[in-house]
C-alpha cells in the first residue's frame, strides 16, 4: 500500500500554455499527486481542528497547508490514466493524477482556500456541490465566474459552514468533462468530534463510462448505454474491500455522478440512512434498510454495526451494473440447440463458446481484445465470482486490528456453516392433492 510519504510532489506548474514563474509558485501550496489505484489509509490531520479521517475506496485524501489560519489545497485538473481493474486502463481527465480526484476533508467552520490549476486542453471550472458559500465561489462558468483557461490557476475561498457529505465537479463543458471522469469527494466534519462517532468511515463516488472493448478513452456523447460501471472509477475485481472489526460501527458515504440511479445493497446486515445531501437525518426519521436508492447528483451516508463475521457482498442491485464492458446487442439464444453450429465455428475460431452456454464461463475464460475486462470476473474461495462493475466485499473479522485497513484475505467459515451439495436420495415428487405429511 502506498504511504503518504511516497506521493510524488510536482516540481512546478508547467502547463500547456507555458510555465508559471517561480515567483508565483511561492504563493501556492505544493502539488501532491499519485498515480496509484490503491486505497490509502485515512489521513490524520497534522494541524487545525481535530477530526476522524475517512478512507476513500481506491483513493486518498489531499493534504493541505495552513497559512495564516486558512487551510489551503491545490487541485490540478489534468489528463490521467486510471486502472479500472487489472488488465484495463482508461485515459480519463481528473485531478492530481487520478480520477476521481483526491478527497477534500475539512472541519465545520474552517476557512478554506482552493487553488485550481488547469492543465486540460480546454477551459474548465469547479463547482462545490451542496456547499453553502458566496455566489461568486459556486463555480458555474459564465454564471458565477469566468472559465479557467488552459494554463490558468484560479482561487476559491469560503468557510465550510455545514458539516456533511459533498462532491466537486466541473460546470464547464460538463457532458465532456464529467464523462471523462472529472469529479471528487468532499467531507466536512463536525466541530464536535464526539458527534455521531463511528469506527470506520468509507467514501466513494458512483461513476460510469462508455469505453468500447479494446479502446481506452470514454465516449463523451453517450446518454444511456454505458458499459463500465464503477465504484470510484474501479470495477470489480479491482475494487478494494471495505474491512471492519467485528462489532465496529461503520459508515459508508456514497455520491452518485452517473446518468442513472443506483439501488445500493448490503448483504447480511441492516443499515440506516444517517445523512443526505442536506445534512444528517434526524434519528426519529430513520428506519432499517438493506438497500437504498441513490439518484443522480445525490449523496447518501449509511451506518451499520459489523455484527456478523464473513465476506459480505456490497453492490448496485441493477444487474447490468454488476457487469463490465458488456455488449447490449448480444442475442438471447437460451434454449436454442446450437451444439452442431458451435462445433463448426470452433473449428474455425479456436476457443469459441456459444452465447447462452453460461455467460460467466463464456466471458471469463474466452479471449478478449487488449485492454478489455471480462463481463463478469473475479475468483473467490469457492470458484468464480460472477460479478463485475459496481461490486465490492465488506470483510468483517473478529481478529482485525483497530485502524487496520489491510485486506485480511478470504473468510474461513466454521465447519458445517457453508451451503453444500445434498448427497442423499432426493425427496419424492408430490403433485396435487394434500401436501400434509
Amino acid at each position: 500500500m502506498l504511504s503518504r510519504r511516497q506521493f510524488f510532489r510536482g516540481a512546478g506548474l508547467a502547463v500547456a500554455a507555458g510555465a508559471v514563474a517561480n515567483s508565483a509558485l511561492a504563493a501556492l501550496p505544493e502539488i501532491v499527486s499519485t498515480d496509484s489505484p490503491d486505497m490509502q489509509p485515512p489521513l490524520h490531520p497534522p494541524n487545525g481542528r481535530p477530526y476522524r479521517g475517512v478512507a476513500t475506496l481506491n483513493g486518498w485524501t489531499l493534504p493541505w497547508r495552513m497559512r495564516n489560519g486558512v487551510k489551503e489545497f491545490h487541485l490540478v485538473a489534468e489528463p490521467v490514466i486510471r486502472e479500472i481493474a487489472p488488465g484495463m486502463k482508461a485515459h480519463l481527465w481528473g485531478y492530481n493524477g487520478q480520477s476521481p480526484g483526491p478527497t477534500i476533508e475539512v472541519v465545520e467552520g474552517d476557512r478554506v482556500r482552493m487553488f485550481v490549476t488547469n492543465r486540460l486542453p480546454e477551459h474548465t471550472s469547479i463547482h462545490w456541490h451542496g456547499q453553502r458559500l458566496p455566489n461568486g465561489m459556486d463555480g458555474v462558468a459564465g454564471l458565477n465566474q469566468p472559465s479557467i483557461k488552459p494554463g490558468q490557476t484560479f482561487v476559491y475561498e469560503f468557510v465550510a459552514q455545514r458539516a456533511g457529505t459533498f462532491m466537486y465537479h466541473p460546470h464547464a463543458d460538463e457532458t465532456t468533462q464529467m464523462a471523462m471522469g472529472m469529479m471528487g469527494f468532499w467531507v466536512t466534519h463536525p466541530q464536535d468530534v464526539k458527534h455521531m462517532p463511528v469506527d470506520r468511515d468509507y467514501v466513494f463516488l458512483l461513476n460510469a463510462y462508455d469505453i468500447a472493448p479494446g479502446s481506452s478513452t470514454p465516449k463523451v456523447s453517450t446518454m444511456l448505454d454505458f458499459n463500465i460501471w464503477t465504484f470510484n472509477s474501479r470495477a470489480f475485481p479491482g475494487t478494494a474491500p471495505m474491512v471492519a472489526r467485528l462489532g465496529e460501527r461503520v459508515r459508508v458515504r456514497v455520491g452518485n455522478l452517473t446518468m442513472t440511479n443506483h439501488p445500493i445493497h448490503l448483504h447480511g446486515h441492516e443499515f440506516v440512512v444517517v445523512g443526505t445531501d442536506g445534512g444528517w437525518t434526524p434519528p426519529g426519521s430513520r428506519w432499517p434498510e438493506v438497500t437504498t436508492d441513490i439518484a443522480v447528483g445525490q449523496m447518501r451516508a449509511i451506518e451499520f454495526t459489523a455484527a456478523a463475521p464473513g465476506d459480505w457482498a456490497f453492490h448496485c442491485h441493477k444487474s447490468h451494473h454488476t457487469m463490465n464492458s458488456m455488449s447490449h446487442a448480444v442475442p438471447n439464444s437460451i434454449g436454442v440447440e446450437q451444439d452442431d453450429l458451435a462445433a463448426q465455428i470452433a473449428a474455425l475460431v479456436p476457443g469459441y463458446m456459444a452465447p447462452g452456454a453460461g455467460m460467466s464461463g463464456m466471458q471469463m475464460h474466452m479471449p478478449l481484445p487488449d485492454n478489455t475486462l471480462p463481463m463478469m470476473t473475479g475468483a473467490g474461495p469457492y470458484g468464480d465470482i460472477e460479478m463485475g462493475g459496481m461490486f465490492t466485499v465488506v470483510k468483517i473479522r473478529a481478529d482485525l486490528g483497530r485502524g487496520d485497513y489491510g485486506d485480511p484475505g478470504w473468510y474461513r467459515a466454521p465447519a458445517g456453516s457453508v451451503a453444500h451439495a445434498w448427497e442423499g436420495e432426493p425427496p419424492p415428487a408430490v403433485r396435487g392433492g394434500n401436501l400434509e405429511p
